[in-house]
Protein backbone atom coordinates (compact mmCIF):
# COMPACT_ATOMS: atom_id res chain seq x y z
CA UNK A 1 0.00 0.00 0.00
CA UNK A 2 1.54 3.34 -0.94
CA UNK A 3 1.20 6.26 1.90
CA UNK A 4 2.64 9.11 2.95
CA UNK A 5 5.91 9.56 4.74
CA UNK A 6 6.08 13.55 4.70
CA UNK A 7 5.04 16.61 6.92
CA UNK A 8 1.87 17.43 5.18
CA UNK A 9 0.46 21.38 5.74
CA UNK A 10 -2.06 19.60 8.48
CA UNK A 11 0.30 18.17 10.61
CA UNK A 12 1.88 21.02 10.60
CA UNK A 13 -1.03 23.09 11.39
CA UNK A 14 -1.69 20.73 14.29
CA UNK A 15 2.28 20.75 15.52
CA UNK A 16 2.17 24.80 15.72
CA UNK A 17 -1.44 24.71 17.48
CA UNK A 18 -0.06 22.48 20.30
CA UNK A 19 2.67 24.77 20.42
CA UNK A 20 1.02 27.12 20.79
CA UNK A 21 -1.38 25.51 23.59
CA UNK A 22 -4.41 25.93 21.68
CA UNK A 23 -7.36 23.36 21.44
CA UNK A 24 -8.94 22.87 18.11
CA UNK A 25 -12.04 25.24 18.75
CA UNK A 26 -9.49 28.06 19.85
CA UNK A 27 -8.28 27.84 16.63
CA UNK A 28 -11.02 27.18 14.06
CA UNK A 29 -12.36 30.53 16.01
CA UNK A 30 -9.71 32.33 14.87
CA UNK A 31 -9.55 31.35 11.73
CA UNK A 32 -13.54 31.63 11.30
CA UNK A 33 -13.73 27.78 10.53
CA UNK A 34 -15.82 25.35 12.62
CA UNK A 35 -13.85 22.70 14.52
CA UNK A 36 -14.79 19.73 12.48
CA UNK A 37 -13.64 21.18 9.24
CA UNK A 38 -10.24 21.90 11.09
CA UNK A 39 -10.05 18.61 12.09
CA UNK A 40 -10.14 17.11 8.53
CA UNK A 41 -7.06 20.19 7.27
CA UNK A 42 -5.05 18.32 10.47
CA UNK A 43 -5.74 14.75 9.33
CA UNK A 44 -5.15 15.59 5.85
CA UNK A 45 -8.23 14.84 4.56
CA UNK A 46 -9.06 18.41 3.02
CA UNK A 47 -6.52 20.17 1.18
CA UNK A 48 -6.03 23.64 3.06
CA UNK A 49 -7.21 26.50 0.53
CA UNK A 50 -4.58 29.16 0.17
CA UNK A 51 -6.84 31.94 1.77
CA UNK A 52 -7.96 30.14 4.82
CA UNK A 53 -3.94 28.94 4.91
CA UNK A 54 -3.43 33.03 5.36
CA UNK A 55 -5.86 33.16 8.50
CA UNK A 56 -4.54 29.98 9.74
CA UNK A 57 -0.76 31.09 9.15
CA UNK A 58 -1.43 34.54 11.48
CA UNK A 59 -3.85 33.12 14.13
CA UNK A 60 -0.42 30.61 14.85
CA UNK A 61 1.75 33.58 14.46
CA UNK A 62 3.84 32.37 11.65
CA UNK A 63 4.35 33.13 7.92
CA UNK A 64 2.30 31.25 5.38
CA UNK A 65 5.63 29.02 4.01
CA UNK A 66 5.62 28.12 7.33
CA UNK A 67 2.46 25.66 6.89
CA UNK A 68 3.50 25.09 3.62
CA UNK A 69 7.06 23.80 3.85
CA UNK A 70 8.41 25.94 1.03
CA UNK A 71 10.99 26.20 -0.34
CA UNK A 72 10.92 22.38 -1.13
CA UNK A 73 14.00 20.68 -1.05
CA UNK A 74 13.08 16.98 -1.22
CA UNK A 75 14.94 15.51 -4.23
CA UNK A 76 12.88 15.65 -6.79
CA UNK A 77 13.80 19.36 -7.70
CA UNK A 78 17.02 18.81 -8.21
CA UNK A 79 16.52 16.83 -11.45
CA UNK A 80 16.15 20.48 -12.58
CA UNK A 81 18.37 23.39 -12.91
CA UNK A 82 15.75 25.59 -11.84
CA UNK A 83 17.17 26.43 -7.96
CA UNK A 84 20.35 26.03 -8.88
CA UNK A 85 20.98 29.71 -10.06
CA UNK A 86 19.24 31.08 -6.90
CA UNK A 87 22.37 31.65 -5.03
CA UNK A 88 23.56 33.93 -8.60
CA UNK A 89 19.88 35.63 -7.95
CA UNK A 90 21.15 36.85 -4.54
CA UNK A 91 24.15 38.28 -5.81
CA UNK A 92 22.78 40.75 -8.60
CA UNK A 93 19.64 41.85 -6.45
CA UNK A 94 22.63 42.63 -3.64
CA UNK A 95 24.37 44.74 -6.12
CA UNK A 96 22.00 46.02 -8.27
CA UNK A 97 23.13 49.93 -8.04
CA UNK A 98 27.14 48.80 -8.03
CA UNK A 99 26.82 45.41 -10.56
CA UNK A 100 30.17 43.55 -11.10
CA UNK A 101 32.31 44.61 -13.69
CA UNK A 102 31.96 43.28 -16.56
CA UNK A 103 35.04 41.33 -19.35
CA UNK A 104 33.73 42.98 -22.34
CA UNK A 105 30.95 45.51 -22.99
CA UNK A 106 27.52 45.31 -22.35
CA UNK A 107 25.66 44.12 -25.95
CA UNK A 108 23.95 46.70 -27.88
CA UNK A 109 20.35 47.57 -26.13
CA UNK A 110 18.23 45.97 -28.76
CA UNK A 111 19.72 43.19 -28.33
CA UNK A 112 19.27 42.98 -24.44
CA UNK A 113 15.79 44.18 -25.44
CA UNK A 114 15.00 41.19 -27.21
CA UNK A 115 16.56 38.58 -24.59
CA UNK A 116 14.28 40.35 -22.22
CA UNK A 117 11.34 39.31 -23.98
CA UNK A 118 12.44 36.25 -24.56
CA UNK A 119 12.63 35.83 -20.30
CA UNK A 120 9.07 37.34 -20.32
CA UNK A 121 7.64 34.68 -22.56
CA UNK A 122 9.58 31.84 -20.35
CA UNK A 123 8.13 33.62 -17.40
CA UNK A 124 4.78 33.56 -18.97
CA UNK A 125 4.57 30.20 -19.53
CA UNK A 126 6.78 29.18 -16.26
CA UNK A 127 9.82 28.18 -17.91
CA UNK A 128 11.74 28.82 -15.07
CA UNK A 129 14.55 26.31 -15.68
CA UNK A 130 16.13 27.72 -18.77
CA UNK A 131 15.18 31.13 -18.04
CA UNK A 132 17.00 30.98 -14.90
CA UNK A 133 20.86 30.94 -16.24
CA UNK A 134 19.74 33.68 -18.38
CA UNK A 135 19.15 36.01 -15.96
CA UNK A 136 22.42 37.44 -13.68
CA UNK A 137 24.14 37.73 -16.85
CA UNK A 138 21.44 40.10 -18.72
CA UNK A 139 20.75 41.83 -15.46
CA UNK A 140 24.11 42.85 -14.97
CA UNK A 141 24.62 43.83 -18.46
CA UNK A 142 21.39 45.90 -18.85
CA UNK A 143 22.30 47.78 -15.23
CA UNK A 144 25.66 49.02 -17.00
CA UNK A 145 23.55 50.40 -19.72
CA UNK A 146 20.87 51.78 -17.08
CA UNK A 147 23.95 53.41 -15.11
CA UNK A 148 25.88 54.27 -17.84
CA UNK A 149 29.21 53.84 -15.87
CA UNK A 150 27.74 56.37 -13.02
CA UNK A 151 26.49 54.40 -9.90
CA UNK A 152 25.44 57.49 -8.34
CA UNK A 153 22.59 57.25 -10.61
CA UNK A 154 20.87 54.96 -9.27
CA UNK A 155 20.05 57.15 -5.74
CA UNK A 156 19.06 60.07 -7.82
CA UNK A 157 15.84 59.94 -9.17
CA UNK A 158 15.87 63.61 -11.12
CA UNK A 159 18.87 62.67 -12.58
CA UNK A 160 19.36 63.52 -16.00
CA UNK A 161 18.98 59.95 -17.89
CA UNK A 162 18.81 59.60 -21.55
CA UNK A 163 16.43 57.78 -23.24
CA UNK A 164 18.39 54.70 -23.71
CA UNK A 165 19.18 54.76 -19.60
CA UNK A 166 15.16 55.43 -19.06
CA UNK A 167 14.41 52.12 -21.54
CA UNK A 168 17.42 50.11 -20.05
CA UNK A 169 15.81 50.82 -16.76
CA UNK A 170 12.54 49.25 -17.81
CA UNK A 171 14.02 46.35 -19.38
CA UNK A 172 15.85 45.89 -15.74
CA UNK A 173 11.86 46.15 -14.35
CA UNK A 174 10.67 43.70 -16.52
CA UNK A 175 13.68 41.29 -15.40
CA UNK A 176 13.25 41.97 -11.95
CA UNK A 177 9.70 40.97 -12.43
CA UNK A 178 10.95 37.52 -13.63
CA UNK A 179 12.91 37.14 -10.49
CA UNK A 180 10.19 37.70 -8.35
CA UNK A 181 8.70 35.15 -10.53
CA UNK A 182 10.64 32.40 -10.35
CA UNK A 183 11.57 32.75 -6.28
CA UNK A 184 7.80 32.73 -5.65
CA UNK A 185 7.40 30.00 -7.27
CA UNK A 186 10.03 27.78 -6.05
CA UNK A 187 9.29 29.36 -2.75
CA UNK A 188 12.11 31.56 -2.29
CA UNK A 189 9.71 34.07 -0.88
CA UNK A 190 12.51 36.45 0.74
CA UNK A 191 13.96 36.93 -2.70
CA UNK A 192 10.89 37.52 -3.85
CA UNK A 193 9.98 40.32 -1.74
CA UNK A 194 13.74 41.54 -2.35
CA UNK A 195 13.18 41.34 -6.23
CA UNK A 196 9.61 43.23 -6.09
CA UNK A 197 11.76 45.83 -4.64
CA UNK A 198 14.16 46.12 -7.35
CA UNK A 199 11.37 46.32 -9.53
CA UNK A 200 9.84 49.47 -8.23
CA UNK A 201 13.57 50.89 -8.36
CA UNK A 202 13.71 49.93 -11.54
CA UNK A 203 10.46 51.20 -13.02
CA UNK A 204 10.65 54.69 -10.85
CA UNK A 205 13.64 55.19 -13.27
CA UNK A 206 12.46 54.56 -16.05
CA UNK A 207 10.33 57.36 -16.00
CA UNK A 208 7.10 55.10 -17.20
CA UNK A 209 3.78 55.70 -15.39
CA UNK A 210 2.36 52.22 -15.75
CA UNK A 211 5.35 50.77 -14.92
CA UNK A 212 5.83 51.74 -11.99
CA UNK A 213 2.07 51.50 -11.34
CA UNK A 214 2.52 47.26 -12.61
CA UNK A 215 5.27 47.31 -9.71
CA UNK A 216 2.92 48.38 -7.15
CA UNK A 217 0.79 46.06 -7.99
CA UNK A 218 3.26 43.38 -7.49
CA UNK A 219 3.97 44.64 -4.22
CA UNK A 220 0.83 44.49 -3.30
CA UNK A 221 0.36 40.86 -4.58
CA UNK A 222 3.13 40.17 -2.15
CA UNK A 223 0.94 41.92 0.56
CA UNK A 224 -1.83 39.44 0.02
CA UNK A 225 -0.02 36.09 -0.08
CA UNK A 226 1.51 37.74 3.58
CA UNK A 227 -2.32 38.31 4.66
CA UNK A 228 -1.50 41.97 4.71
CA UNK A 229 -4.94 42.65 3.14
CA UNK A 230 -6.09 46.08 4.38
CA UNK A 231 -3.01 47.43 3.43
CA UNK A 232 -3.20 45.64 -0.35
CA UNK A 233 -6.01 47.28 -0.38
CA UNK A 234 -5.19 50.71 0.00
CA UNK A 235 -2.25 50.55 -2.18
CA UNK A 236 -4.31 49.17 -4.97
CA UNK A 237 -7.06 51.35 -4.77
CA UNK A 238 -5.03 54.52 -4.44
CA UNK A 239 -2.75 52.82 -7.69
CA UNK A 240 -5.72 52.73 -9.73
CA UNK A 241 -6.73 56.45 -8.90
CA UNK A 242 -3.26 57.18 -10.35
CA UNK A 243 -3.25 55.51 -13.44
CA UNK A 244 -6.75 57.48 -14.08
CA UNK A 245 -4.88 60.57 -13.77
CA UNK A 246 -2.15 59.64 -16.09
CA UNK A 247 -4.32 58.75 -18.89
CA UNK A 248 -3.70 61.20 -22.12
CA UNK A 249 -6.75 63.81 -21.67
CA UNK A 250 -8.13 61.56 -19.23
CA UNK A 251 -9.17 58.98 -21.66
CA UNK A 252 -7.81 55.74 -21.09
CA UNK A 253 -5.92 53.47 -23.63
CA UNK A 254 -6.12 49.93 -23.91
CA UNK A 255 -3.14 49.77 -21.58
CA UNK A 256 -4.44 51.71 -19.00
CA UNK A 257 -7.52 49.70 -18.57
CA UNK A 258 -5.45 45.99 -18.52
CA UNK A 259 -3.75 47.68 -16.24
CA UNK A 260 -6.52 48.91 -14.32
CA UNK A 261 -7.93 45.62 -14.86
CA UNK A 262 -5.59 43.77 -13.60
CA UNK A 263 -5.80 45.54 -10.35
CA UNK A 264 -9.33 44.91 -10.19
CA UNK A 265 -9.12 41.29 -10.02
CA UNK A 266 -6.10 41.35 -7.39
CA UNK A 267 -8.85 42.89 -5.64
CA UNK A 268 -11.36 40.78 -6.40
CA UNK A 269 -9.46 38.05 -4.71
CA UNK A 270 -8.44 39.62 -2.01
CA UNK A 271 -12.42 40.74 -1.28
CA UNK A 272 -13.11 37.17 -1.56
CA UNK A 273 -10.40 35.94 1.14
CA UNK A 274 -11.04 38.62 3.24
CA UNK A 275 -14.39 37.51 3.69
CA UNK A 276 -16.25 40.39 1.48
CA UNK A 277 -18.10 38.32 -1.10
CA UNK A 278 -20.50 41.52 -2.42
CA UNK A 279 -17.56 43.73 -2.63
CA UNK A 280 -15.51 40.84 -4.81
CA UNK A 281 -18.27 40.51 -6.84
CA UNK A 282 -18.56 44.65 -7.23
CA UNK A 283 -14.72 44.28 -8.34
CA UNK A 284 -15.21 41.44 -10.96
CA UNK A 285 -18.37 43.10 -12.86
CA UNK A 286 -15.95 46.25 -12.99
CA UNK A 287 -12.95 44.49 -14.36
CA UNK A 288 -15.36 42.74 -16.36
CA UNK A 289 -16.56 46.01 -18.21
CA UNK A 290 -12.79 47.39 -18.94
CA UNK A 291 -12.68 43.79 -20.66
CA UNK A 292 -15.42 44.15 -23.19
CA UNK A 293 -13.77 46.92 -23.91
CA UNK A 294 -10.54 45.31 -25.09
CA UNK A 295 -12.42 42.59 -26.31
CA UNK A 296 -9.54 39.91 -26.36
CA UNK A 297 -6.74 38.61 -23.94
CA UNK A 298 -3.98 40.93 -23.90
CA UNK A 299 -0.42 41.16 -22.41
CA UNK A 300 -0.03 44.70 -21.43
CA UNK A 301 3.19 45.41 -19.26
CA UNK A 302 3.99 41.88 -18.82
CA UNK A 303 0.28 40.96 -17.13
CA UNK A 304 -2.54 38.90 -18.50
CA UNK A 305 -6.13 40.46 -18.74
CA UNK A 306 -8.86 39.78 -20.54
CA UNK A 307 -11.94 37.53 -20.95
CA UNK A 308 -10.44 34.68 -20.14
CA UNK A 309 -8.68 35.85 -17.33
CA UNK A 310 -11.70 37.20 -15.48
CA UNK A 311 -12.97 33.26 -15.85
CA UNK A 312 -10.21 32.01 -13.78
CA UNK A 313 -9.66 34.77 -11.30
CA UNK A 314 -13.96 34.62 -11.20
CA UNK A 315 -13.40 30.46 -10.12
CA UNK A 316 -10.52 31.42 -8.25
CA UNK A 317 -12.62 33.88 -6.20
CA UNK A 318 -15.60 31.42 -5.58
CA UNK A 319 -13.32 28.58 -4.22
CA UNK A 320 -11.66 31.25 -1.88
CA UNK A 321 -15.54 32.28 -0.79
CA UNK A 322 -16.21 28.58 -0.15
CA UNK A 323 -18.76 27.77 -3.03
CA UNK A 324 -16.63 25.07 -4.58
CA UNK A 325 -20.48 24.23 -6.32
CA UNK A 326 -20.76 27.67 -7.67
CA UNK A 327 -17.25 27.83 -9.26
CA UNK A 328 -17.69 23.88 -11.39
CA UNK A 329 -21.28 25.67 -12.19
CA UNK A 330 -19.77 28.52 -14.36
CA UNK A 331 -16.78 26.13 -16.18
CA UNK A 332 -20.10 23.83 -17.15
CA UNK A 333 -22.33 26.71 -17.85
CA UNK A 334 -19.32 28.88 -20.02
CA UNK A 335 -18.16 25.23 -21.84
CA UNK A 336 -21.51 25.98 -23.81
CA UNK A 337 -19.31 28.65 -26.01
CA UNK A 338 -17.21 26.82 -26.87
CA UNK A 339 -18.79 22.93 -27.78
CA UNK A 340 -17.45 21.61 -24.69
CA UNK A 341 -18.63 20.37 -21.66
CA UNK A 342 -16.76 22.83 -19.51
CA UNK A 343 -14.90 25.54 -20.42
CA UNK A 344 -11.49 25.09 -21.18
CA UNK A 345 -8.61 28.38 -21.32
CA UNK A 346 -7.28 29.54 -24.82
CA UNK A 347 -3.88 27.86 -26.24
CA UNK A 348 -2.30 30.97 -26.88
CA UNK A 349 -3.20 32.19 -23.18
CA UNK A 350 0.10 32.35 -20.66
CA UNK A 351 0.68 28.45 -19.56
CA UNK A 352 0.82 29.61 -16.30
CA UNK A 353 -2.76 31.13 -15.86
CA UNK A 354 -4.05 27.60 -17.38
CA UNK A 355 -1.82 25.58 -15.15
CA UNK A 356 -3.12 27.57 -12.22
CA UNK A 357 -6.94 27.65 -13.38
CA UNK A 358 -6.82 23.70 -13.20
CA UNK A 359 -4.75 23.02 -10.14
CA UNK A 360 -7.92 25.75 -8.58
CA UNK A 361 -10.60 23.55 -10.35
CA UNK A 362 -8.72 20.38 -9.41
CA UNK A 363 -8.80 21.74 -5.08
CA UNK A 364 -12.77 22.40 -6.16
CA UNK A 365 -13.84 18.65 -7.40
CA UNK A 366 -11.91 17.39 -4.55
CA UNK A 367 -13.93 19.14 -2.48
CA UNK A 368 -17.52 17.96 -4.21
CA UNK A 369 -15.75 14.45 -3.42
CA UNK A 370 -14.89 14.26 -7.34
CA UNK A 371 -11.45 12.59 -6.69
CA UNK A 372 -11.29 11.06 -10.81
CA UNK A 373 -11.81 14.51 -11.54
CA UNK A 374 -9.38 16.01 -9.59
CA UNK A 375 -6.89 13.68 -10.45
CA UNK A 376 -7.61 14.73 -14.25
CA UNK A 377 -7.38 18.35 -13.50
CA UNK A 378 -4.10 17.79 -12.11
CA UNK A 379 -2.60 15.96 -15.27
CA UNK A 380 -4.30 19.33 -17.06
CA UNK A 381 -2.44 21.67 -14.77
CA UNK A 382 1.14 19.70 -15.62
CA UNK A 383 0.25 19.22 -18.86
CA UNK A 384 0.00 22.91 -19.47
CA UNK A 385 3.14 24.36 -16.96
CA UNK A 386 5.47 21.42 -15.49
CA UNK A 387 7.27 23.27 -13.41
CA UNK A 388 4.64 25.72 -12.32
CA UNK A 389 2.36 22.61 -11.08
CA UNK A 390 5.47 20.89 -9.75
CA UNK A 391 6.11 23.88 -7.21
CA UNK A 392 2.65 24.93 -6.34
CA UNK A 393 2.05 24.19 -2.90
CA UNK A 394 -1.77 23.83 -3.78
CA UNK A 395 -1.28 20.98 -6.85
CA UNK A 396 1.49 19.27 -3.82
CA UNK A 397 -1.70 19.56 -1.13
CA UNK A 398 -4.32 18.21 -3.51
CA UNK A 399 -1.60 15.33 -4.99
CA UNK A 400 -0.82 14.48 -1.65
CA UNK A 401 -4.84 14.59 -0.06
CA UNK A 402 -5.71 12.19 -3.19
CA UNK A 403 -2.76 9.60 -2.51
CA UNK A 404 -3.88 9.62 1.12
CA UNK A 405 -7.70 9.06 0.21
CA UNK A 406 -6.84 6.12 -2.44
CA UNK A 407 -8.06 3.19 -1.55
CA UNK A 408 -7.03 1.03 -4.50
CA UNK A 409 -3.16 2.31 -4.18
CA UNK A 410 -3.61 3.72 -8.00
CA UNK A 411 0.12 3.52 -9.29
CA UNK A 412 -0.81 6.47 -11.99
CA UNK A 413 -1.85 8.44 -9.02
CA UNK A 414 0.94 7.78 -6.53
CA UNK A 415 3.15 7.96 -9.23
CA UNK A 416 2.36 11.66 -10.49
CA UNK A 417 2.41 12.37 -6.34
CA UNK A 418 6.14 11.61 -6.57
CA UNK A 419 7.20 13.36 -9.66
CA UNK A 420 5.17 16.72 -7.50
CA UNK A 421 7.82 15.73 -4.81
CA UNK A 422 5.78 14.48 -2.26
CA UNK A 423 7.49 11.76 -0.44
CA UNK A 424 6.11 8.47 -0.80
CA UNK A 425 6.42 4.72 0.37
CA UNK A 426 5.39 1.42 -0.49
CA UNK A 427 4.28 -0.69 2.66
CA UNK A 428 2.00 -4.00 2.82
Amino acid sequence: MTRMTEHHVGQRIRELRKVRQMTVRQLAAAAAISPGALEKYERGSRPVPPGLLIHLAKALKVGPTTLTGQPYINGAESETQAQAVIPELRRVLLTYDSPDDLVTAPRPLSVLMAETEHVSAMRRDSKYAPMGPLLPGLVTELTHVALAGDPLTAHRRDAALDLDQREAFRQLAICYRAINSLSHKLGYHDLSLTAVERVQWAADLSGDDLMQATAGYLKAGAMVRMGSLSSARRLLTGLMEEVERSAPEHSLTDAHMAVIGGMLLKLAILEARDGQEARAHECLAEARSYARFLGRDTLHYETSFGPSNIKIHEVAMLIDSGDTEQALARIREWGGDQDREEWEPPADLAKERSSHHYIDVATARLAQGDRDGAYRDLLRARAAAPTHTRFHPTARTTAATLVRLDRQSDDSLAGYARWAGVGLTVKD
